[in-house]
């Protein structure tokens, strides 16, 4: 995630009560429905459990997802998307440290499945993405969230190698909130909040399973574009309150560049957790897999589109060779202009602003490294690996071929180079890292990051602490096409 943005502090009165604005996730049926209407994205009201929305209780969260087709008609077209529960998004889990979280997948689709914790830090052993989960069979996760897990906004999505990319780009994913301290800060607290996770989805039977080859190759992508399962929802921005906005980028490849037009808005949270202070941004860049937070202010009246403005994954040269013949291309869809959302100024009885919080988290430097190791990005041959041209240090990825070993509680400096000309987003399992350069320059500001966008030939380095667990587990490109492709390296932590 990249983000422009410059800093700008508030001062006011907190409220003392806490707001909560949760976007109901869709179903495919409702889908269909809001296609030709804006609908309104609101339900309000603390402790209020709809059936796509599952907290904890008394420290333990239970529920069962079921994966499985889900028939739509899209004008004169039948297609089967894919939901957990019926639902695209599937259900948001939430949870606390210290709760224990027990999810049953049933599969009901007709190729193999599992389930990855994207963002969560448990063992590798429980968040397995090495697990088949085959046709009719179900599978019982049981995990622990660490005391001292952060706050985060993280999500659920399939992670079996081949049927990674068609499974996610059908709409297999759904969210996942762990509270903590950053929910605790008073004007967060009294904020009102709303979870957008963003999917693009095919409108073509095909383009699931079968997209054109040169889609596979860059990466397919879907010309609906749905925040929280509805086109273009209203977002309610109360006077003079807090508009607390998460933010997944949930698509299986498309890159989001957000834009909130003519409105300021603040990041205060990344992937695996809040920054120190929040940070005015213009835009802010999220690739596959990235997750950030936002506070708006409700300080001026109107309504105010949250774009997506047209992005090139580096693809422009080739798009402009091919022409015309793209546009009869399953699963390739030009970069364009899409409004995401509408947040709309609406009045209230707060006669001051909720004033933006001065102070969020620490985010504490970590250690110097212990060791350096260098990671490239490219595309190539693997022949050990029947490869289909995507590599990492010349390998593609084969099931119990270990990569890389580090050792438990070593901190260490990877240093990722990408040498396609293409973007290739980088994300690592169970642990998170500090960006700490960006092509040869100190990164500018500090966060915990476990996914991070690299553009064509650009380099970055992360800092990483293995803590607490030991175990097997991977690092790939989040273009999930690429990752089905080769692009992934297996890495075991060992004690």
């Amino acid at each position: 995630m990249s983000v422009q943005w410059r800093q700008r502090r508030w001062s006011g009165k907190a409220i003392k009560r806490r707001g909560f604005l949760g976007l109901t996730a869709g179903t495919a049926t409702a889908l269909l429905l809001s296609q030709c209407s804006r609908q309104t994205a609101q339900q309000r009201g603390v402790g209020v459990y709809s059936a796509g929305h599952h907290r904890s209780e008394d420290g333990w969260l239970s529920v069962e997802l079921v994966a499985k087709p889900q028939p739509v008609t899209l004008g004169d077209r039948a297609i089967n998307w894919l939901g957990y529960n019926g639902q695209i998004p599937g259900p948001q889990l939430e949870a606390k440290p210290g709760d224990t979280v027990q999810i049953r997948l049933v599969n009901q689709l007709s190729q193999p499945t599992n389930l990855h914790y994207h963002g969560l830090h448990i063992s590798p052993q429980v968040d397995e993405v090495f697990r088949e989960i085959a046709p009719g069979e179900q599978y019982s996760y049981e995990f622990r969230i660490p005391d001292d897990h952060p706050a985060v906004t993280a999500w659920y999505h399939p992670h079996y190698h081949l049927n990674v990319a068609p499974q996610v780009f059908g709409g297999l994913a759904g969210p996942i909130i762990i509270r903590g301290e950053l929910d605790e800060i008073p004007e967060i607290q009294a904020a009102q909040e709303v979870l957008l996770m963003l999917q693009d989805l095919p409108d073509l039977p095909q383009a699931i399973q079968n997209p054109h080859p040169l889609a596979k190759r860059w990466g397919r992508e879907g010309s609906l574009i749905l925040a929280s399962g509805q086109q273009n929802p209203t977002l309610s921005l109360p006077e003079n309150s807090l508009l607390r906005l998460r933010l997944i980028n949930a698509s299986s490849s498309r890159i989001y560049r957000l834009q909130l037009r003519e409105h300021p808005w603040y990041l205060i949270a990344t992937d695996r957790g809040a920054i120190a202070e929040p940070a005015e941004i213009e835009t802010l860049l999220l690739s596959p897999g990235e997750r950030a937070e936002v506070l708006i202010p409700g300080q001026r009246p109107g309504e105010y589109p949250l774009i997506s403005l047209p992005y090139d994954r580096g693809l422009a040269e080739s798009r402009s060779a091919l022409g015309d013949a793209t546009k009869s291309m399953v699963g390739v869809v030009p970069p364009q202009q899409t409004t995401v959302a509408t947040v709309r100024y609406t009045a209230s009885d707060r006669a001051d602003p909720l004033p933006l919080p001065k102070q969020l988290i620490p985010v504490e430097a970590l250690p110097e490294p212990r060791i350096t190791r260098e990671f490239v990005l490219d595309h190539g041959l693997d022949p050990a690996a029947a490869s289909t041209g995507f590599t990492i240090n010349g390998q593609s990825f084969i099931t119990n071929r270990v990569n890389t070993r580090v050792r438990l509680n070593d901190v260490e400096d990877w240093r990722i180079f990408n040498k396609a000309s293409i973007d290739h987003p980088f994300h690592l399992h169970t642990n998170r890292f500090q960006v700490v350069e960006r092509n040869g320059y100190p990164e500018t500001r500090r966060a915990w990051k476990d996914t991070v966008g690299l553009k064509g030939y650009e380099s970055v380095t992360i800092r990483i602490w293995f803590k607490d667990f030991a175990g097997r587990t991977v690092y790939h490109c989040h273009i999930l096409d690429h990752e089905d492709q080769g692009m992934m390296g297996i890495l075991e932590i060992h004690p």
